[in-house]
């Protein structure tokens, strides 16, 4: 501690140390570039080596300018300790710092933030943010005379941007092609990752103008078909967790992950597509009436969606949540959190298993009056504690990575683990069936099951989820989608199951299908209802 009390220098020096400082910092986003340049010739040698020059020079203009006394230690010490966070979860599970990622960090809930903190993080932030916040804390500036700092730091600003000039003026269409052609790649630069993508989660989030809720199916009433049933309809849609198609094997996967629905003449749609890549937009999205391409979260979140518009048309509504909440789509109908029931067998530090969902689900058909939906929102494949989502006897596959220190599992235990939990899915909705198919002397059933994304398991160094749309693997954009329609529900809505399964395996689908496919299930009429996105629509009879 006595050295780091020796440490000085001047206003200039300082500003300096920090651009190099952070400069080191974006080792991962130079590295990046290095990787895309392949330098070969001596043109493309001077482009790579331009890169972290210009972010020097970058930096050094930025600390010229806003390195003001007072304040600048303690800002530098939040930078750099969030510089440490951000590195850590891009190399260590190659997320994309942006809005969306934003989005998650705010929205999450506790189990899913504690399961992310690990040793490594602990140890990551100590080294990388702790020790060099503290060194930076500990540096005397040498007070100089006003004129001069301000000298120094017009020369600082000067020289910064008179490198990046010229940089500029040789290196121009390199650098457009790099970062047209690799869009993500901006998004490594830390922290303007992580500042851009907090002030733009801000401005969507807290100061969006007003609020006010827009109503939408006002007008929405119950059709003749379903109004003059003898029995009473019952659909219920589950909601997976980061489930990917490509390890089902009702999509033709090896491994037979899927043994009881495949008992269970589900209609399996091969070709469906996310919303997003990660919770907090993908359920909003699935229930909102706009489609992915022109989905706007910040009108999603003072907009009523889908099942208010099922409420204006009387049926009766019910969310049954183990997932960390509905991010909004269930706001205004019955909902329930199956984790705050403390079911002691099936639950652990504020975490169940998906059990927990099925808990009296007998009993709540058995009190239905009403047409209804119910949505079950499970836990699913949620990581990195794969292995803390199913319980012991749906370990089939082994060896196992018990550690949510996935990045540390070699592949094949880590593919197994998730795949238990693609086993343990596979029992929950297909028990789920079974409940419906034991009510259906009482109701018309129904079930339709996805998953809100899907999920990378190491691909290109990229794990969990959340990667922008537009530069995500298939991996988290390809998920599960199928349908059980029991024998009265086929017939009493005039349903052809062999149209149905015949069209599964040659359209695509996607989330932005469900708002039209199931007012269509429910016969619900109203200037909302799209026939064209109605997936079952030219599979019923006139």
């Amino acid at each position: 501690m006595e050295s780091l009390k020796k440490l000085q220098c001047n206003d200039s020096k300082f500003n300096i140390c920090c651009a190099l400082f952070f400069t080191l910092i974006n080792f991962l986003f130079i590295k990046r570039t290095w990787e895309i340049i392949a330098p070969v010739s001596f043109h493309s040698w001077l482009f790579a080596i331009s890169v972290p020059v210009v972010l020097f020079s970058a930096w050094l203009t930025i600390f010229s300018m806003i390195n003001l006394p007072w304040l600048r230690k303690p800002v530098l010490v939040i930078l750099i300790i969030g510089c440490a966070a951000s590195n850590y979860f891009m190399y260590t599970y190659g997320a994309v710092i942006d809005k969306n990622m934003m989005t998650n960090v705010f929205e999450t809930d506790s189990q899913e933030a504690v399961s992310l903190i690990t040793p490594q993080l602990l140890i990551w932030l100590s080294i990388a943010g702790i020790v060099p916040a503290l060194i930076l804390a500990s540096i005397k500036i040498k007070p100089s005379r006003w004129w001069y700092t301000l000298l120094t730091r017009l020369v600082g600003v000067l020289a910064g941007l008179l490198i990046i000039i010229l940089v500029a003026s040789v290196f121009y269409k390199d650098y457009a092609s790099l970062f047209r052609n690799n869009k993500g790649v901006v998004k490594m630069v830390t922290p303007a990752n992580y500042i851009s993508a907090i002030s733009r989660y801000s401005l969507t989030r807290w100061f969006a103008g007003d609020q006010t809720l827009v109503k939408i199916g006002e007008d929405a009433k119950k059709g003749t078909l379903i109004s003059q049933q003898k029995k009473k309809t019952v659909v219920v849609f589950v909601v997976g967790e980061a489930s990917r198609a490509e390890n089902y094997s009702l999509n033709g996967y090896t491994r037979d992950t899927n043994p009881e629905l495949k008992k269970r003449d589900v209609i399996y749609f091969p070709n469906a597509s996310s919303c997003g890549t990660e919770t907090a937009i993908s359920v909003p999205c699935m229930f909102s009436n706009m489609p992915r391409k022109n989905y706007d979260a910040s009108l999603a979140r003072h907009q009523e969606g889908l099942l208010d518009v099922m409420a204006h048309a009387g049926i009766n509504l019910l969310w049954r949540d183990n997932d960390g909440g509905c991010k909004g789509a269930c706001d205004r109908i019955p909902h329930t959190d199956m984790t705050q029931w403390n079911l002691d067998a099936l639950c652990k530090d504020k975490s169940c298993w998906d059990d927990a969902i099925l808990h009296r689900f007998g009993n709540v058909l058995d009190g239905l009056q009403q047409d209804s939906v119910i949505v079950l929102h499970l836990m699913g494949s949620h990581g990195p504690a794969y292995y803390r989502r199913y319980p012991d006897k749906f370990r089939k596959f082994i060896p196992t990575c018990d550690s949510n220190q996935i990045q540390d599992c070699d592949r094949q235990s880590l593919i197994n683990t998730y795949d238990n939990t693609i086993l343990y899915t596979d029992d929950i909705v297909s028990r789920t069936i079974d409940e419906l198919n034991a009510h259906g002397d009482k109701f018309n059933t129904a079930l339709v099951y996805l998953s809100d994304h899907g999920e990378s398991l190491g691909e290109n160094g990229i794990y969990l989820h959340g990667t922008p749309y537009m530069l995500a693997p298939s991996q988290q954009t390809h998920i599960p989608f199928l349908f059980w329609l029991s024998k009265d529900y086929q017939r009493n809505f005039a349903v052809n199951a062999d149209c149905l399964a015949k069209k599964a395996v040659a359209v695509q689908v996607s989330q932005d299908n469900i708002f039209s496919t199931l007012l269509g299930m429910m016969d619900i009429k109203t200037s909302e209802y799209q026939s064209n996105m109605d997936i079952l629509a030219t599979c019923r009879k006139a």
